[in-house]
């Protein structure tokens, strides 16, 4: 097990209520889960984030922290949070990276893999079946 590393996950969705297409308006949110997965605590300082339409046109976000936060966490705890972004066609990509400062003063990145965002023409928002 690496000493200093945290794992993430994205799971990204579609909001019809929140999109325009017609007006080339197509809103995403997507649900972050970071883990430490290191054996030493470790605080997320800042995000780096490329998000790429489906002309290829391409944006970068960086700013501190995530929804305004910089969590602290020790091996084995996770931070999770939603988030969204706007593109101007129905399907885009994002993909990024967290910087990171462990406890020991080691700084690290944490990798977020590219993940998908896809429009569904006339989805209905997801529901929860018991």
């Amino acid at each position: 097990m690496p000493q200093h590393a945290f794992t993430c996950e994205v799971t990204p969705r579609y909001l019809p209520e929140q999109s325009a297409p017609h007006e080339g308006v197509f809103a995403f949110a997507y649900t972050v889960t970071v883990t430490n997965t290191g054996e030493v605590p470790a605080q997320l300082i800042s995000r780096h984030w490329v998000i790429v339409d489906a002309h290829g046109l391409s944006e970068e976000v960086k700013g501190l922290g995530v929804v305004g936060q910089q969590p602290l966490l020790r091996p084995g705890e996770a931070f999770q949070y939603t988030s969204g972004c706007r593109l101007r066609t129905a399907s885009g990509t994002m993909h990024g990276s967290y910087f990171c400062v462990a406890e020991d003063g080691t700084r690290f990145e944490a990798a977020i893999a590219l993940f998908v965002l896809e429009a569904t023409p006339g989805a209905a928002p997801p529901r929860t079946v018991h």
